[in-house]
């Protein structure tokens, strides 16, 4: 990946989806997921439950082991839930289930990206909800400068929703 595309010069960096993501991740002391319509916005409606949420990568039958490893419980599709399993990716149906201490998150996008982060670096889910949080956190930890570099991604397949965009282009501007 060419300088101009890793953004070298500055203290905030952005990209999309996994891929990108990856490539960054080894230069930044801290990364931003931002997956607005799931898995972000589920992230801060379950950590203001109180909820510890687990990030994992893969829906697929590897996530129910990863969740044993937990002690936690795991969240499934939005279709997939029901009352022995009640917490799905949607913000709006977590906040009607029973409450969980521990959650496993499958999720392709938001989990794929905060996988990407290096050991060390601190990883940050941001949303439209929560952005000028975001930016105030980021901004008082010193994040965004020279020495303690940010990357914040906004998720996407191929290309990234309009919506991860704007929390993106939020966060980014409110740091």
């Amino acid at each position: 990946m060419s300088d101009w595309l890793l953004q070298r010069p500055y203290g905030v960096r952005f990209q999309c989806g996994p891929t990108r993501a990856r490539r960054l991740a080894a230069d930044v002391a801290c990364l931003v997921v931002v997956d607005v319509l799931s898995f972000t916005t589920f992230m801060t409606v379950a950590v203001e439950a109180g909820t510890r949420v687990y990030p994992y990568a893969w829906r697929d039958e590897t996530a129910a082991i990863f969740a044993a490893e937990k002690s936690a419980a795991l969240a499934v599709g939005r279709r997939a839930a029901t009352s022995d399993s009640p917490w799905s990716l949607s913000p709006a149906a977590l906040r009607r289930a029973t409450f969980a201490t521990r959650l496993v998150l499958p999720s392709p996008n938001g989990s794929a990206i905060s996988a990407a982060a290096t050991a060390g670096s601190t990883v940050v889910a941001g949303c439209l909800r929560n952005a000028s949080a975001v930016g105030r956190w980021l901004a008082v930890r010193g994040y965004g400068t020279p020495r303690l570099l940010v990357a914040v991604i906004a998720a996407g397949e191929r290309w990234p929703a309009l919506e991860n965009l704007l929390g993106a282009g939020a966060i980014v501007a409110a740091l």
